[in-house]
């Protein structure tokens, strides 16, 4: 099965299962939702996450939510830029998410990371996802 938009599929399955409230969901690996788990590891949106390699050589990464009485800390999350429209920031224009309690991640030259990072590195990128 081809995706077009393999990181707006991982956010999808994330979404789905907060809204099931699942305690683990899983999706094909890549590097770069491996960097984006990362992101939201460090800034506590997620408990971590696993890889697990089949004989195949494809792998997968399993996703342990979290939550927090019984609530999940991951209240909205959105795909921006999209394959078909592309959104680009520089390091002023980087937006707020909700007045600072969210974060935006960012794919800049120094990698993936949190809008506050792009932010105090001073450098701007394409914003894939915000996180509230």
């Amino acid at each position: 099965m081809s995706l077009s938009d393999p990181l707006g599929d991982m956010l999808t399955r994330i979404r789905n299962a907060v809204e099931r409230k699942k305690g683990k969901v899983s999706t094909p690996a890549s590097k770069l939702r491996g960097r984006v788990l990362d992101v939201l590891k460090d800034e506590g949106y997620i408990r971590g996450y696993t890889e697990t390699a089949f004989e195949n050589g494809k792998s997968e990464f399993e996703i342990e939510l979290k939550y927090y009485e019984g609530a999940s800390v991951i209240r909205e999350i959105a795909r921006v830029s999209k394959p078909g429209r592309r959104v680009y920031v520089s390091a002023k224009t980087i937006p707020h998410v909700a007045n600072g309690l969210g974060i935006s991640v960012l794919s800049t030259p120094k990698g993936v990371m949190a809008d506050h990072s792009a932010r105090e590195q001073n450098v701007g990128g394409e914003v894939l996802c915000r996180v509230v």
